[in-house]
Protein backbone atom coordinates (compact mmCIF):
# COMPACT_ATOMS: atom_id res chain seq x y z
CA UNK A 1 0.00 0.00 0.00
CA UNK A 2 1.13 3.53 -0.73
CA UNK A 3 1.83 5.02 2.69
CA UNK A 4 0.89 8.53 3.73
CA UNK A 5 4.05 10.64 4.15
CA UNK A 6 4.67 13.93 5.89
CA UNK A 7 7.38 16.55 5.41
CA UNK A 8 7.72 19.88 7.15
CA UNK A 9 4.92 21.54 5.18
CA UNK A 10 3.41 18.85 2.96
CA UNK A 11 1.27 15.78 3.29
CA UNK A 12 1.68 13.06 0.68
CA UNK A 13 -1.66 11.24 0.67
CA UNK A 14 -2.90 8.41 -1.53
CA UNK A 15 -5.59 9.75 -3.83
CA UNK A 16 -9.23 9.43 -2.84
CA UNK A 17 -12.12 9.44 -5.32
CA UNK A 18 -13.02 13.02 -4.32
CA UNK A 19 -9.54 14.22 -5.45
CA UNK A 20 -10.27 13.53 -9.12
CA UNK A 21 -11.15 17.11 -10.13
CA UNK A 22 -8.00 18.53 -8.50
CA UNK A 23 -5.84 15.89 -10.24
CA UNK A 24 -7.48 16.65 -13.59
CA UNK A 25 -7.00 20.41 -13.15
CA UNK A 26 -3.29 19.93 -12.42
CA UNK A 27 -2.64 17.64 -15.38
CA UNK A 28 -4.72 19.80 -17.73
CA UNK A 29 -2.61 22.87 -16.90
CA UNK A 30 -0.53 23.79 -19.97
CA UNK A 31 2.46 25.01 -17.92
CA UNK A 32 2.55 21.82 -15.85
CA UNK A 33 2.33 19.65 -18.99
CA UNK A 34 5.05 21.65 -20.69
CA UNK A 35 7.54 21.09 -17.87
CA UNK A 36 6.55 17.46 -17.46
CA UNK A 37 7.33 16.93 -21.14
CA UNK A 38 3.80 15.89 -21.99
CA UNK A 39 1.22 16.95 -24.49
CA UNK A 40 -1.95 18.46 -23.05
CA UNK A 41 -4.16 15.35 -22.94
CA UNK A 42 -7.93 15.53 -23.34
CA UNK A 43 -9.83 15.63 -20.07
CA UNK A 44 -11.40 12.16 -20.54
CA UNK A 45 -7.88 10.66 -20.78
CA UNK A 46 -6.80 12.34 -17.54
CA UNK A 47 -9.97 11.14 -15.80
CA UNK A 48 -9.29 7.60 -17.06
CA UNK A 49 -5.74 7.86 -15.73
CA UNK A 50 -7.04 8.93 -12.32
CA UNK A 51 -9.50 6.04 -12.25
CA UNK A 52 -6.70 3.64 -13.20
CA UNK A 53 -4.79 4.80 -10.12
CA UNK A 54 -7.82 3.83 -8.05
CA UNK A 55 -8.66 0.55 -9.79
CA UNK A 56 -5.23 -0.79 -10.84
CA UNK A 57 -2.24 1.03 -9.35
CA UNK A 58 -3.32 0.98 -5.71
CA UNK A 59 -5.03 -2.45 -5.58
CA UNK A 60 -2.16 -4.14 -7.45
CA UNK A 61 0.50 -2.14 -5.55
CA UNK A 62 2.12 -1.25 -8.87
CA UNK A 63 3.93 1.85 -7.56
CA UNK A 64 3.52 4.66 -5.04
CA UNK A 65 1.51 7.71 -6.09
CA UNK A 66 0.26 10.61 -4.01
CA UNK A 67 -1.61 13.84 -4.04
CA UNK A 68 0.40 16.61 -2.38
CA UNK A 69 -1.38 18.76 0.19
CA UNK A 70 -0.37 22.01 1.86
CA UNK A 71 -2.69 23.12 4.67
CA UNK A 72 -5.44 20.85 3.25
CA UNK A 73 -5.08 22.42 -0.21
CA UNK A 74 -4.13 20.21 -3.17
CA UNK A 75 -0.87 21.55 -4.59
CA UNK A 76 0.52 18.72 -6.70
CA UNK A 77 1.27 15.13 -7.55
CA UNK A 78 4.18 12.77 -6.80
CA UNK A 79 5.23 9.22 -7.71
CA UNK A 80 8.05 6.74 -7.21
CA UNK A 81 7.94 4.08 -9.89
CA UNK A 82 10.01 1.85 -12.13
CA UNK A 83 11.29 3.68 -15.16
CA UNK A 84 11.83 2.40 -18.67
CA UNK A 85 14.80 4.72 -19.15
CA UNK A 86 17.14 2.80 -16.83
CA UNK A 87 16.95 -0.23 -14.57
CA UNK A 88 15.65 1.58 -11.51
CA UNK A 89 13.05 3.86 -10.01
CA UNK A 90 12.13 7.38 -11.06
CA UNK A 91 10.93 10.22 -8.89
CA UNK A 92 8.10 12.19 -10.49
CA UNK A 93 6.66 15.41 -9.10
CA UNK A 94 4.41 18.16 -10.39
CA UNK A 95 3.30 21.25 -8.52
CA UNK A 96 0.58 23.69 -9.50
CA UNK A 97 2.25 26.85 -10.91
CA UNK A 98 1.00 29.06 -8.09
CA UNK A 99 3.22 27.02 -5.72
CA UNK A 100 6.42 27.24 -7.80
CA UNK A 101 9.39 29.13 -6.38
CA UNK A 102 8.45 28.53 -2.73
CA UNK A 103 10.85 25.67 -1.97
CA UNK A 104 8.10 23.07 -2.13
CA UNK A 105 9.70 21.23 -5.06
CA UNK A 106 12.82 20.68 -2.97
CA UNK A 107 10.66 19.50 -0.08
CA UNK A 108 8.78 17.07 -2.33
CA UNK A 109 11.99 15.56 -3.74
CA UNK A 110 13.52 15.22 -0.27
CA UNK A 111 10.34 13.45 0.90
CA UNK A 112 10.47 11.10 -2.08
CA UNK A 113 14.16 10.39 -1.47
CA UNK A 114 13.47 9.52 2.16
CA UNK A 115 10.63 7.21 1.14
CA UNK A 116 12.79 5.55 -1.53
CA UNK A 117 15.58 4.88 0.97
CA UNK A 118 13.64 4.06 4.13
CA UNK A 119 10.53 2.30 2.82
CA UNK A 120 11.67 0.86 -0.51
CA UNK A 121 15.33 0.16 0.32
CA UNK A 122 16.55 1.87 -2.84
CA UNK A 123 20.19 3.03 -3.01
CA UNK A 124 19.76 5.23 -6.09
CA UNK A 125 16.87 6.86 -7.92
CA UNK A 126 16.45 8.79 -11.13
CA UNK A 127 14.74 11.84 -12.48
CA UNK A 128 13.89 13.06 -15.96
CA UNK A 129 13.95 16.84 -16.40
CA UNK A 130 13.46 18.79 -19.61
CA UNK A 131 16.67 20.54 -20.68
CA UNK A 132 14.78 23.85 -20.84
CA UNK A 133 13.43 23.49 -17.29
CA UNK A 134 16.24 25.53 -15.75
CA UNK A 135 14.53 25.98 -12.37
CA UNK A 136 14.07 22.24 -11.83
CA UNK A 137 17.56 21.45 -13.11
CA UNK A 138 19.04 24.00 -10.68
CA UNK A 139 17.07 22.43 -7.82
CA UNK A 140 18.30 18.97 -8.81
CA UNK A 141 21.92 20.17 -8.88
CA UNK A 142 21.51 21.72 -5.40
CA UNK A 143 20.15 18.40 -4.12
CA UNK A 144 23.07 16.44 -5.57
CA UNK A 145 21.63 14.84 -8.70
CA UNK A 146 24.20 14.05 -11.36
CA UNK A 147 23.65 14.14 -15.10
CA UNK A 148 23.82 10.70 -16.74
CA UNK A 149 22.81 11.47 -20.31
CA UNK A 150 20.52 13.43 -22.56
CA UNK A 151 17.50 11.70 -24.03
CA UNK A 152 16.40 13.15 -27.37
CA UNK A 153 12.76 12.66 -28.37
CA UNK A 154 11.50 12.22 -31.91
CA UNK A 155 10.50 15.90 -31.96
CA UNK A 156 14.06 16.93 -31.06
CA UNK A 157 13.28 17.95 -27.48
CA UNK A 158 15.92 17.03 -24.92
CA UNK A 159 15.34 15.59 -21.47
CA UNK A 160 18.15 15.10 -19.00
CA UNK A 161 18.36 11.76 -17.21
CA UNK A 162 19.63 12.44 -13.68
CA UNK A 163 20.57 10.15 -10.80
CA UNK A 164 21.05 10.58 -7.06
CA UNK A 165 22.14 8.31 -4.27
CA UNK A 166 19.53 7.97 -1.53
CA UNK A 167 22.29 7.54 1.05
CA UNK A 168 23.68 11.05 0.62
CA UNK A 169 21.89 13.90 2.41
CA UNK A 170 19.85 15.91 -0.10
Amino acid sequence: MTPALRTENLEFLPYRAEDEDAFVALLRNEEVCRWMGQELAPEPEIRALFRAIQTDVYPKQMFDVWGLWLDRTYVGHAEVKKTGNVDGYELIAALAPEYWGRGLGTEVVRGLLSHAAENLGLKEVYGMVGAENTASLAMCRRLGFRHLRDVVADDGSVTQLLAISTTEPA
